[in-house]
């Protein structure tokens, strides 16, 4: 596997090793002495697995006492993938980074605790699946708004039109009224 920090490096793109031939392929996309090698040394309790449709965006979400680091990667069709730095100390904070993943260029997202986190659906649908570090605690979810400002993230919204979001992403607050996660 290829190990690949972004521009915030907590942030890691990882590229799997694809073996394929004329009867499909094989890829490992999760050994815990590999991470563990490249500094990725985590526990992880659940997986998830969510299908949208194109022009769905999810998030961007956090948890506020109990934050999750995700091991992010597509299956079926293609993402924008995005994470928020908000880790108040940090010198990235409010910073973020996107990356296109696929189920054709099979990457990985590592996204640590301590980031919101969220997904536009650029392909008719996807399949999206990924592994946390601690529990889904919905009393302690959060969320930041898809269009703020302070963060001007360039989501790739097919047709420029807006995203369809869920009432409590609809409803999500400013960057600048977030509850740090440290």
């Amino acid at each position: 596997m290829i190990f690949k920090p972004l521009a915030i490096p907590d942030v890691v793109l990882i590229t799997p090793r694809v073996f394929g031939d004329d009867r499909g392929f094989f890829m490992e996309t999760w050994q815990a002495r590999t991470f563990a090698e490249a500094g990725l040394d985590v526990n992880f309790v659940q997986d998830n697995h969510s299908r949208s449709r194109q022009g769905i965006l999810r998030g961007l979400h956090y948890q506020f006492n109990h934050p999750q680091g995700k091991l992010i990667r597509v299956v079926s069709g293609e993402v924008f993938d995005v994470a928020v730095d908000l880790r108040r100390g940090s010198p990235s904070f409010g910073g973020w980074v996107g990356e296109i993943l696929s189920a054709e260029n099979k990457r990985m997202l590592w996204v640590p605790p301590g980031f919101a986190h969220g997904f536009y659906v650029v392909s008719d649908t996807a399949d999206f699946v990924y592994k946390c570090t601690d529990y889904y605690a919905p009393q302690d979810e959060r969320a930041i708004r898809w269009d703020d400002p302070d963060l001007a993230i360039a989501w790739p919204l097919v047709n420029n039109q807006p995203p369809l979001l869920s009432e409590k992403d609809q409803a999500a607050s400013w960057l600048r009224d977030v509850e740090s996660t440290s």
